[in-house]
């Protein structure tokens, strides 16, 4: 089917997050898409903090949709930074199964990173993420879900759920800011205090 893409307008306002930035926002600026017979085949709006386009089809949702979870700073290694970006990233495609995996994956980059032995099983890397105190004594049942959760994603039949990835991600991003956001903060000079004169 061929669209036409009209020039830049003012549309009626839609209130979204913008899967590029994670900003909401309600922009009114943007393209508008049309069959040959005139009627609306969707919109593309602009968001005004990154400028980046985000696409309405006619039949509802968005494109790019939102990552699930939020940024975790103070990440130093660069393999678990992009792993946890890329099942992020992966939710917002619905593409639940991979961000699955990634979870799964991010546990044994984590465990390597904390100096645990490569070329190992992923059960090793998940006992020694609990034996050396990475995960919170009452969230190791975590650990395991996402051991079933990979193991199923990976070795079986099976698709994932939105809510599988979200639940996982969920804890990814709680195990990602223990191990590296808060001892970063911790590890920050203290912000100097201005003194006030009587």
């Amino acid at each position: 089917m061929t669209v036409v893409w009209k020039n830049v307008e003012t549309l009626a306002s839609e209130s979204y997050t913008c899967g590029y930035c994670g900003k909401p926002l309600a922009s009114e600026k943007g393209y508008q898409a049309t069959n040959p017979n005139g009627s609306y085949y969707g919109a593309i709006f602009v968001c005004h903090f990154c400028g980046q386009p985000t696409y309405f089809p006619p039949g509802g949702g968005q494109v790019p949709g939102v990552p699930f979870g939020s940024a975790v700073e103070g990440i130093n290694d660069e393999g678990v930074a992009r792993l946890y970006a890329e099942a992020r990233n992966a939710t917002s495609a619905n593409a639940f199964t991979a961000a699955v995996m990634c979870c799964r994956k991010l546990l044994m980059h984590i465990a390597v990173d904390k100096n645990a032995d490569q070329g190992e099983s992923f059960e090793y890397y998940v006992g020694y993420l609990a034996d050396h105190h990475y995960v919170p004594p009452d969230a190791t049942n975590w650990v395991d879900r996402i051991r079933t959760k990979g193991n199923e994603a990976n070795h079986e039949i099976r698709i994932m759920k939105q809510t599988d990835a979200a639940d996982l991600l969920s804890f990814c991003e709680m195990l990602l800011k223990l191990i590296y956001e808060f001892p970063a903060r911790v590890s920050e000079p203290p912000a100097e205090t201005a003194e006030t004169s009587e």
